[in-house]
């Protein structure tokens, strides 16, 4: 369907205008660079109307317009001192199981021989600290200047949420948000690390937009669930990234199933293969689905979380297929 939708773009504008197609559920988006002045034919929108499947047709454009009376230095990437790839972690909304994903993949990359990272930049709801088993622990520096990472589980990490109260809301506008993310990730020894995994917040806000702009990130990975209402979000999280041009690494299907432990029977409670359906649509690699299960969610809240306390049970082995699929994607 794909390369349709080339062939009739191409015949209206040179391949290299066309920046990004996008089809979910019938609904053709073609992002083109250029202006909003940009005239275009409406024998191109008929055309691509007239192809099976599609009900809607949206046609944009992403001008880059020059930065006016602007600071260079706002323009300055981002340096991660030691860190060899970085990679984010995130979800078109709350509640789908993205951190417990993105502290599990950085087990899991850990397992399969990579020095790895955590960064937990979900600034308003911190929760790597109680995953990884260190809440409570202030952090450190040595000469006031810069961070010592955490060590825990194999892995290093660093999170607001040893800064603050646990109980304590953090009440920031965007700007403080980021400049606290960009002090934390930025100021610390993280040592040589070949993966940095950054638990992004949910959504798609400033936090997000700012780190997609301002590290060198290599890629994505966007967590969903299974059903339609999770997945509308979690294209969202896909086209934001595009916008940005930061590759899509793929998209993995949380709580995907859930068997009785009684009498093995399966239940697709959220629905199954939205994920993979939503991925094949975007044109973007699916990772793997990982089930509903309890010693997912109670060994992440006793601060040992599956793939460390549980390394042969099926769960970490879904995680680790996972993490294998994106140090390939990397490559």
């Amino acid at each position: 369907m794909e390369n349709q939708i080339k062939t009739i773009i191409k015949a209206f504008f040179p391949e290299e205008k066309i920046d990004g197609i996008s089809l979910l559920n019938g609904r053709l988006v073609v992002t083109l660079k250029g202006s909003e002045q940009d005239s275009v034919p409406p024998q191109l929108k008929e055309q691509l109307s007239a192809l099976d499947g599609i009900k809607k047709v949206s046609i944009v454009f992403t001008a880059k317009k020059k930065p006016q009376g602007l600071n260079p230095q706002q323009d300055e990437k981002w340096v991660v001192p030691g860190v060899k790839k970085i990679i984010a972690v995130a979800s078109g909304k709350g509640g789908v199981g993205k951190s417990t994903t993105a502290v599990n993949l950085a087990l899991a990359l850990s397992a399969l021989g990579q020095k790895t990272a955590l960064f937990d930049a979900d600034i308003y709801g911190p929760s790597i600290p109680t995953m990884l088993g260190y809440e409570g622990v202030g952090a450190l520096s040595y000469d006031g200047k810069t961070f010592e990472p955490f060590e825990y589980l194999g892995i290093k990490s660093m999170s607001i949420g040893t800064l603050i109260q646990k109980d304590v809301p953090l009440i920031w506008r965007g700007a403080k948000a980021c400049g606290a993310i960009q002090q934390l990730l930025t100021d610390v020894n993280w040592g040589e690390i070949d993966i940095m995994v950054i638990d992004m917040p949910p959504g798609t806000g400033d936090i997000q937009i700012t780190l997609s702009q301002k590290l060198n990130l290599d890629g994505s990975v966007i967590v969903s669930t299974p059903q339609d209402i999770a997945l509308i979000d979690a294209v969202k999280g896909v086209n934001m990234f595009r916008r940005v041009h930061i590759p899509i690494l793929g998209i993995v299907e949380n709580m995907s199933y859930y068997i009785c432990p009684n009498c093995g029977t399966r239940a697709d409670i959220f629905g199954h293969a939205g994920a993979q359906a939503a991925a094949a649509e975007l044109g973007v690699p699916f990772l793997g689905e990982i089930p509903l299960h309890i010693d997912i969610r109670t060994t992440s809240d006793q601060g040992t979380p599956i793939v460390y306390s549980a390394p042969q049970s099926p769960h970490s082995q879904a995680y680790k297929e996972i993490a294998a699929k994106v140090i390939a994607e990397l490559k």
